[in-house]
C-alpha cells in the first residue's frame, strides 16, 4: 500500500514538472526575436505604399489617429488638418485608416485617399488601411496598446478616431478617447 502512495506521489510530481516546463519553454517561444524597444523602431506603409519609420518624425510630437470615413466622428478630419497646418513645426498628425469598428472604412487605400483630398484637403501623413485591434493589430498600434512597450497604456481603441499623442522623445503621454475634439483645450495644451 505503502509503495502505490509513492509511486503515485512520484508519476503526479513527474508530471507536473514536465507540465510546469512544457509551459515555460511555450512562453519562451512567443517572445519577440527582436523586442520593440523605442516608438522610433517602427514603420507603417504611406497610403501610397511607400515604407516610413516612426523616426522621421523625431523632435516632434506625434499624434496618432485611426481614422475612417463613414464614422459619425469623419468631422474630425478637418480639425485634425487644422491643428496639424496650425502647429506644424512642433507636431506631426498621422492618420490610420481602419475598417475594424462596423466596418466605417471599407474604401481601398486610393479611395480613402481620394475621399481624403477631396473633401479636407488633407495634407498631414495617411497611412494604408490597417487593422488597430485583434489578432491583425498593426505593429504601431501593438506599441500603444501595451503597456509593457509603451510604458503605461493598455488600451487599444474602443472606436474610431481615438487619439494617441506622443511626445518629441517618442514617449507616449496622452491617450484621448473619440469624443475629444482635435481641437480641444485638452489637446492644444499638450502641443503647444
Amino acid at each position: 500500500m505503502e509503495t502505490k502512495y509513492l509511486l503515485t506521489i512520484l508519476i503526479v510530481g513527474t508530471i507536473l514538472i514536465f507540465s510546469f516546463i512544457a509551459a515555460k519553454g511555450s512562453k519562451e517561444e512567443q517572445l519577440p526575436t527582436n523586442p520593440v524597444t523605442s516608438f522610433y523602431d517602427l514603420k507603417a506603409k504611406s497610403i501610397y505604399g511607400e515604407e516610413i519609420s516612426m523616426s522621421d518624425f523625431k523632435g516632434k510630437k506625434i499624434l496618432i489617429v485611426n481614422v475612417a470615413s463613414k464614422c459619425g466622428y469623419t468631422y474630425q478630419y478637418a480639425g485634425l488638418e487644422k491643428l496639424f497646418r496650425e502647429y506644424s513645426d512642433k507636431l506631426v498628425v498621422l492618420g490610420f485608416p481602419s475598417n475594424d469598428f462596423l466596418r466605417q472604412e471599407p474604401g481601398t487605400n486610393k479611395e480613402i485617399a481620394t475621399f481624403c483630398s477631396t473633401n479636407y484637403s488633407i495634407s498631414f501623413p495617411m497611412f494604408e488601411k490597417i487593422s488597430v485591434k485583434g489578432l491583425a493589430m498593426h505593429d504601431i498600434y501593438k506599441w500603444l496598446s501595451d503597456s509593457k512597450q509603451n510604458g503605461w497604456n493598455d488600451q487599444s481603441p474602443s472606436w474610431n478616431f481615438t487619439k494617441y499623442l506622443i511626445d518629441e522623445k517618442g514617449k507616449l503621454i496622452k491617450r484621448f478617447s473619440s469624443k475629444v475634439n482635435p481641437q480641444s483645450k485638452e489637446i492644444v495644451n499638450l502641443i503647444k
